[in-house]
């Protein structure tokens, strides 16, 4: 067993040996806070004279999307208008009658008016979170969509990734997204191709031979002297032991966090555990750059010539806001998404973007406030000691901050797992002695009482903004600090809100939901309920998203289990704000793998690795097309569905069977299932410490699911407040959130290292 097989390594005298390794040979230690790191870290963002005028706001009203992400849409059209007719002429190749794919494309031809092609159906991608497992899982889903991909277009939906405007991720989703992205948009293809089989099992057959070449180069990109350069996505050992039975390479790689964690709060920047965190992630996604892209910014991007010349979807990142002491995140949260140009908020409690590159800049309502001080460096021959002497100068202009967008970071961010886990630890049934529950419970805890399970964006670039919409708390605006956890704290586990805003101006979403909703780990359309919920609360007020079913109705119509069509038919939606765009819910299944793992499962094999994506693919594909052969085929007709309506245009008969067999139709069974179903685990969702029974609260009205105010007290109050009590404030609103002595990684990460190796998780 894979348990056995990692444990029996490992003896209590290891244990204890690499204990006092990690605790002698390499402490963090107040006396390390007075050292300068061996080697210089380029972690910690750097002070520079704003590149434009003093009073000019690096802050906007969400209004809209801004400048550059418009004028980046219409390069990015010139590459998604002829491979999305390319992918529509081939999944419709086998109907009678196909001209009316003509009718979408009908000004293909005309010359940069910003009008064109407005027929043309625009597409967006969300991936849920969920850990490695959503990674791995969507990446064979991307695969299939990805005409890099060997024999995509034969038996996949090859060309339809490259017909997506926006792909959003969210957590265990985000990595995927951000690895792709700040990677050169490599491909799935590129990155397996890279692989060494070194571990693979002999009684278990490698069925991803079909998966070949990819067309990317790969970065080239300075790389660490002192590690040797690994394939990204290389998972075969945790993040929290790196070296696997080299101790001293996993010392090493700690060491090395902890003196650019070190460089940063030096600087005089806050650092809280999601700067280890998203450190520890960054050598699994950019294992060619220097120290896992120590200083990559997320802004970096739109420099790169793959993203300058809209060769790659827009990426999207989304975290939540949460305070440090409430424990409660619900769907009155307020939902941030991270963009290559911007981060903000277009929920009402914010309304608000900030451009991302000067995040860390001390700002008023946008405008840095903040005089800049030159430094200089100079070596006097006074000196006996021949040191250096500082002088500063200051300079007519403001200070500005870049390098604080770090892009592990700002992934990490979407994805502050440390919290979750400690949510978890007390209510899960996992084989771990008591004792060691008790002092993981009892130190994470601490953590959590100084909110160093939080992103601590410090200082808040909202301060003082002017943008918070009439009625709704500026709670968020008052504070000094911003704080942001993994965007699927709310239980919107798929990002779906930052792609159905109006001015996006979506037609269709593919979801792709990797969530573990149930006990045994799969989806139950939880992210779908809650998000259908969130638009008839308070910071709801201006989406629309489809109507959806309970849970209870995904489950036992088997809902999840199979790719469903919500929202199929736009007359029966004419009630809410606006049409949204149609979904095409792709849940995690089991095809030829189980791949229902466990979100704390830290490291997988090279061949476990290849058979989730596998599996993925076949998500994707129904099973390479074997489950249903027209499967393609319905694929085109849903994402020509919004503008066939719109144009008043007849589809063929082929595709009204697609639409009888995929879409919802309204029906219910609102059964309650066996215990030894259900839910396991509320997302995030937590009232006083409890959980909140949110998750199955949408019951039917008349056809559509409606949500029950009464199912749930804070919910139902959650109108008259925003995130949070005004007794709360007060107190929290200045937290400092780490100014003393820095973490003691070592300890930290010794102590989830014993728990996973007793759980079996890594």
């Amino acid at each position: 067993m894979l348990v056995d097989r990692l444990v029996r390594p490992y003896g209590l005298r290891d244990l204890l040996l690499l204990f006092l390794f990690l605790t002698l040979i390499v402490p963090i230690t107040d006396a390390a806070k007075d050292k300068k790191p061996k080697i210089a870290s380029n972690y910690a963002p750097k002070r520079i004279k704003c590149p434009h005028d003093s009073n000019q706001s690096l802050l906007r009203e969400a209004n809209s999307i801004s400048f550059e992400e418009s004028q980046w849409l219409r390069k990015r059209k010139e590459v998604t208008v002829p491979a999305l007719k390319e992918f529509l002429l081939r999944a419709t190749e086998n109907f009678e009658d196909n001209s009316f794919v003509d009718l979408l494309f009908q000004n293909d031809n005309d010359d940069n008016d910003n009008d064109d092609n407005v027929n043309v159906p625009k597409i967006g991608i969300a991936i849920s979170g969920g850990g490695y497992r959503s990674m791995l899982t969507g990446a064979g889903v991307l695969a299939a969509m990805d005409d890099r991909t060997i024999n995509s277009t034969i038996n996949g939906l090859g060309g339809l990734l490259q017909s997506t405007s926006y792909i959003a991720g969210v957590s265990g989703g985000n990595w995927l997204v951000g690895s792709l992205a700040w990677n050169n948009w490599t491909s799935v293809q590129s990155i397996i191709d890279n692989w060494n089989i070194d571990d693979k099992d002999d009684d278990v057959e490698d069925n991803t031979d079909s998966i070949g070449v990819s067309e990317t180069e790969d970065v080239t990109i300075e790389e660490d002297a002192d590690y040797e350069v690994n394939p990204i996505w290389d998972l075969h050992d945790s993040i929290i032991s790196p070296g696997g039975m080299n101790i001293f390479k996993s010392a090493k790689r700690w060491d090395h966090i902890s003196n650019a964690i070190q460089a940063k709060q030096d600087a005089g920047f806050e650092t809280s555990l999601t700067d280890v965190w998203g450190r520890a992630l960054s050598y699994n996604f950019f294992p060619n750059l220097n120290r896992g892209g120590i200083d990559y910014t997320w802004s970096s991007l739109r420099n790169s010539k793959v993203f300058g010349d809209a060769q790659m979807p827009f990426p999207i990142s989304l975290s939540d806001g949460r305070y440090p002491g409430s424990s409660v995140i619900n769907l009155n949260a307020t939902l941030f998404e991270f963009n290559p140009f911007e981060m903000g908020s277009w929920d009402s409690s914010l309304n608000a973007f900030f451009d991302v590159r000067y995040l860390g800049s001390n700002v008023s309502n946008g405008i840095p406030i903040k005089p800049y001080v030159k430094t200089h460096s100079l070596t006097t021959s006074t000196n006996k000691d021949n040191t250096d002497v500082v002088e500063d100068d200051i300079e007519d202009g403001k200070e500005c901050i870049i390098g604080y967008d770090n892009t592990a970071f700002i992934m990490a961010t979407s994805s502050t797992l440390f919290n979750q886990f400690l949510l978890r630890i007390n209510s899960t049934k996992l084989p771990v002695p008591k004792f060691i529950t008790r002092l993981a419970t009892h130190f994470l805890n601490d953590l959590s009482q100084d909110y160093n399970d939080i992103a601590v964006y410090h200082p808040n670039p909202f301060k003082d903004s002017k943008f918070v919409l009439d009625n709704f708390t500026t709670s968020i605006t008052t504070s000094d600090s911003l704080y942001l956890v993994d965007g699927g704290e709310d239980d919107e586990n798929i990002p779906f809100v930052p792609l159905i805003q109006k001015d996006r101006d979506l037609d269709i979403i593919f979801a792709l939901d990797s969530s573990a909703d149930m006990k045994l780990q799969w989806p139950d359309g939880s992210s779908l309920v809650h998000t259908y919920e969130r638009q008839f609360f308070k910071q709801g007020d201006g989406m629309a998203f489809p109507y959806v079913p309970d849970t209870n109705t995904f489950t036992n119509l088997g809902l999840n289990k199979r790719p469903t069509f919500f929202g199929c038919d736009a007359s029966n939606m004419t009630d809410l704000e606006y049409i949204p765009p149609l979904i095409v819910y792709m849940p995690n299944s089991e095809y030829s793998f189980q791949s229902n793992q466990s979100a704390f499962k830290l490291s997988y094999s090279e061949t476990q690795r290849r058979q989730m994506i596998q599996n993925g693919f076949e998500i994707a594909t129904r099973n390479n097309f074997t489950d249903d052969p027209d499967f393609l085929s319905c694929i085109g007709c849903a994402i020509m569905r919004r503008k066939q309506e719109s144009l008043n245009i007849t589809l063929p008969i082929e595709c009204e069977s697609c639409f009888v067999t995929y879409c919802w139709d309204g029906e219910l069974d609102t059964t309650e299932l066996p215990d030894s179903e259900k839910d396991w685990h509320h997302s995030f969702v937590y009232e006083n410490g409890k959980p909140n029974d949110t998750n199955s609260t949408a019951k039917g009205s008349g056809t559509f699911s409606s949500f029950r105010y009464g199912d749930s007290p804070y919910l139902r109050d959650s109108n008259s407040k925003d995130i949070k009590d005004h007794s709360d404030e007060d107190q929290y609103k200045n937290t400092k959130i780490f100014t003393g002595t820095l973490i003691n990684i070592k300890f930290i990460m010794l102590l989830l290292c014993i728990m996973t190796f007793l759980v079996g998780l890594i």
